[in-house]
């Protein structure tokens, strides 16, 4: 925090504490996620995370979920953590009058309606120990569809008891873009692919409009990808290997990019259209673009209903709040700094149903967000408080299609996207 500060900015910056790093701080070599805390551990963890929160630190992370893996391939330290390492760290707010909590759980969907009440029962817990706000992220899963309301009750639940939580809803689907040149892509696991892997993007191109080679790879089966020494996470390997039935739900971005495509532009309808295999149908689909730099958009969560009228529910709640616009993880598969833009480009203009005021659009984003976090000199136009004022023609701003970027340390590759307005564009 005071290396930021000491670097020359313009904007304001906020810090988040993230119980995976602190637990690692803390227990070194035995911060895998199997490890249970002892007491000695929780404390030295409580008192780091204290001294964080008395320095200015906003708040306190942490994440459940099975979707997220470590560089060599394993579950995050802090996923599987046990009650009393999290009681003990949301102790670390008692008596203070600020910081808030945030949190991403599966809520053991595929185990049961039973799994799923005691991790909420736990993160409940968590936010009455602490005294403080708390916030989780709320997302449509296929394969438990009901949970995302029964998260909602019991978040409603809590507000009438007198726990201040609330959900973080995204403005659209969340999902991943697939790629040669991004960080997956439906062929990655394929021998004949390997070998070719190594070479250029545009070399790879080359090789894959190669008759031969297409034959080759077409024949030939996905090999797992995910495992031990591999920081992809066994959900790729899912994706991967039932690629037909994923076709359903794959679509081109396009150049105007479309977050809510109708089924019938998906690749599964395109292959039976054409009366080619679907993998065949994917596979020419990635080499549309001569430079191979095609993204094929797969909406993973929050599209069980084929648009996002799911969304509009969730947006519309009155314990939500808009987030999840992650532009600092996972760059290579999504790009959602853009989800701001996005939220008054579609819900405040262009969708045919379920239109949201603008005005109540950005207050989601500017002074109900601000609140949470208990930034008070800020997010409304008010004398004496801080403001950012930008006007907007609703009607000319436009999200163009993201674009690669070898701009990261070591010449790491990340998905960038610009807003468009007649005769300019700006980030």
């Amino acid at each position: 925090m005071n290396a930021i500060n000491d670097i020359p900015h313009t904007i304001d910056f906020a810090a988040q504490i993230p119980h995976d790093a602190v637990r690692m701080y803390v227990m070194g070599d035995r911060a895998v996620s199997d490890e249970v805390a002892t007491p000695e551990d929780i404390e030295k963890m409580r008192l780091l995370v204290r001294e964080a929160l008395e320095a200015g630190a906003v708040g306190l992370s942490t994440g459940r979920t099975d979707n997220h893996r470590t560089a060599s391939g394993s579950a995050t330290p802090a996923s599987e953590a046990m009650a009393d390492e999290l009681i003990g760290l949301a102790s670390a707010f008692e008596g203070l009058d600020y910081g808030v909590l945030d949190a991403v759980s599966d809520f053991d969907f595929v185990a049961g309606k039973d799994r799923y009440e005691g991790e909420f029962a736990l993160l409940r817990a968590m936010a009455e120990k602490s005294g403080r706000p708390m916030s989780l992220s709320l997302l449509q899963r296929d394969q438990c569809d009901y949970q995302w309301r029964d998260i909602l009750k019991s978040v409603e639940q809590c507000a009438a008891d007198g726990v201040n939580m609330k959900v973080q809803v995204a403005a659209r689907a969340v999902g991943i873009m697939l790629g040669l040149d991004a960080t997956f892509h439906p062929f990655m696991g394929f021998p004949s692919y390997k070998e070719i892997s190594h070479l250029t993007l545009a070399e790879q191109v080359t090789a894959m409009k190669d008759p031969e080679r297409k034959k080759r790879i077409l024949s030939e089966k996905n090999e797992p990808l995910a495992g031990d020494g591999s920081s992809i996470p066994p959900l790729a390997d899912q994706l991967l290997a039932h690629i037909d039935m994923i076709a359903m739900r794959l679509f081109r971005l396009g150049d105007i990019p479309n977050y809510e495509p109708p089924k019938a532009d998906c690749i599964f309808a395109e292959a039976l259209k054409r009366k080619v295999p679907v993998l065949e149908a994917v596979y020419d689909a990635l080499l549309e673009d001569p430079e191979g730099k095609t993204l094929l958009y797969f909406p993973l969560y929050n599209y069980g209903s084929g648009n996002l009228d799911y969304v509009e529910e969730m947006l519309n709640h009155p314990l939500a709040l808009m987030g999840l616009s992650d532009a600092g993880a996972h760059v290579g598969t999504v790009c959602d700094g853009s989800m701001p833009s996005f939220l008054l480009q579609h819900w405040g203009l262009e969708r045919e149903k379920g239109l949201i005021p603008v005005e109540k659009l950005v207050k989601m984003q500017a002074y109900d967000t601000s609140k949470w976090m208990g930034f008070d000199d800020r997010g409304s136009l008010a004398v004496g408080l801080r403001a950012d004022i930008n006007v907007i023609d609703m009607k000319r701003i436009r999200l163009k299609k993201p674009v690669m970027h070898a701009d990261l340390p070591g010449g790491a590759k990340r998905l960038l996207q610009e807003t468009e307005e007649i005769g300019r564009a700006h980030v």
